[in-house]
């Protein structure tokens, strides 16, 4: 195979190649870091790439192979890891000025499941300063850059990890999603992420376990790829106590299932949640996308979910939660904080005591209000993002014509589900004008991880996206 198509190869014909004793660890890896090689002096998806670790890592893997030992799920395969996630003995910057030099002494729980899974770590993935927005650009040097058009921004915060993904430098990519992280690059990029139920993958280290919103989970070009990294890194641990405690389901088995999965099922379509701003072209072929899901078997409704938006308190904790944790940073070197950050540390300083418990109890009632809304229905289909990526220089001020003042303005289809903890797929449904990727969001009830993969794969095997490729 070219070393090319061997790039674009999906991970699950990888490993059964490699079991099969048909691909060589060695020389898949050796292709993955040719192409990181020549892309990421341009693109800049990675801030720290262990060449050596891998190949190292590809040898034992290797070996292993012919000596007929049991291979972990990932066994032989390339995998990046986020930077705001720490791998032992690589560099971990979190994105900041302040750990530029870092070496990581332990592996998060991602890393180390990766590890144990056979997965060979390629290295760190570019992210914004501690994972504070929805662009790549840090203080560390260039910004990481969109495939489609390097002129504009892939989305963050797990941006790195989208690019490696839809350029071919690895097949799958570890991404975490506070506010929409892993679904906003997912959806600039063209590729597919998946945030899964609130503690579904364990987050530790974390330093704000208790704000109950962070959600790892897995970046890559194929619905069933996602579905064996997950299966991978899914599952309790005691060091994150908001873990789902119990074993997750066979996420790869349940693909196969997944057109009669969905038979029957009330899919609810939104193309605004009644509030949002939303680009003509961006709403025209999610529109189009969400019809697809009749042809499923799918009973589906155009809706206005009739919740109230809860950006003013998604603002507030995102706000409060920054100044807490970096203010004292901030205090001592106010020349490694972007305007972004110091701005939304500063905003969070203004914020009073009650002011932010009325934003909890805000979440509380949207909580609410989604519950009530997914009795009702299996899943809720909306679009990803409202805007096709932007220039790397600016955001958009204004959607359609509204104004879009704060980075919240261009997230109101991810941090809602993020507030609630349901699991949410961001699928790749088509182009703009300018050919841009959109993407749709898939969104389950309740822990409905499985539903929302087996959507994923089904949306996918009508309208695949995985061979089309960015001219870069």
């Amino acid at each position: 195979m070219e070393t090319a198509e061997l790039c674009f190869t999906p991970a699950t014909v990888l490993a059964r190649a490699i079991r099969a004793r048909k691909l060589s660890p060695v020389e898949l890896v050796e292709a993955v870091l040719a192409r990181i090689e020549a892309l990421n002096p341009r693109l800049n998806a990675f801030l720290t790439v262990d060449a050596e670790g891998a190949r190292r890592a590809a040898r034992a893997a290797e070996a292993a192979v012919q000596r007929g030992e049991t291979l972990g799920l990932l066994h032989g395969l390339p995998v990046s890891i986020k930077d705001l996630e720490p791998t032992a003995g690589l560099r971990c910057t979190y994105g900041s000025k302040f750990f530029e030099h870092s070496i990581a002494e332990q592996d998060g729980i991602v890393s180390e499941r990766v590890r144990a899974a056979g997965g060979i770590i390629l290295g760190k993935t570019n992210t914004p300063h501690f994972g504070h927005k929805d662009m790549c650009d840090n203080l560390l040097g260039p910004p990481c850059r969109n495939p489609w058009d390097p002129a504009r921004t892939p989305g963050g915060s797990s941006g790195g990890a989208a690019v490696a993904v839809a350029t071919g430098m690895g097949p799958l990519a570890h991404g975490s999603d506070g506010a929409g992280s892993i679904r906003i690059p997912a959806a600039l990029c063209g590729v597919f992420g998946f945030k899964p139920s609130f503690g579904r993958v364990p987050y530790w280290p974390n330093p704000d376990i208790w704000a109950a919103r962070s959600h790892n989970g897995p970046m890559s070009r194929t619905v069933a790829d996602a579905a064996l990294m997950l299966l991978a890194i899914a599952g309790p641990d005691p060091r994150d106590p908001t873990t789902i405690d119990n074993t997750p389901e066979d996420y790869v088995t349940a693909l196969a299932r997944a057109p009669e999965a969905l038979r029957g099922l009330r899919v609810a379509w939104s193309a605004d949640l009644g509030y949002a701003a939303v680009d003509p072209q961006v709403r025209r072929l999610t529109t189009q996308a969400a019809a697809r899901f009749a042809d499923f078997g799918c009973t589906v409704e155009a809706v206005d979910p009739g919740w109230d938006d809860p950006r003013p308190a998604a603002e507030t904790a995102w706000y409060v939660s920054l100044a807490a944790r970096l203010g004292a940073q901030y205090d001592a070197r106010p020349e490694w904080f972007e305007p972004s950050l110091a701005a939304m540390i500063e905003a969070g300083r203004r914020v009073s005591g009650e002011e932010h418990g009325r934003a909890l109890l805000a979440r509380t009632a949207f909580y609410q209000q989604a519950l009530r809304f997914f009795s009702r229905y299996d899943l809720l289909l909306t679009p990803q993002m409202p805007v096709a990526a932007w220039p790397l220089e600016a955001a958009p001020r204004e959607i359609d014509g509204r104004p879009a003042p704060s980075m919240f303005h261009r997230l109101p289809f991810t941090f809602p589900f993020n507030l609630t903890g349901q699991p949410a797929a961001s699928v790749p449904c088509g182009f703009t004008a300018e050919g841009l990727p959109v993407a749709l969001q898939i969104v389950g009830r309740w822990h409905a991880d499985t539903l929302v993969l087996q959507a994923a794969a089904a949306f996918e095997q009508a309208m695949p996206w995985a061979p089309q490729r960015p001219p870069v």
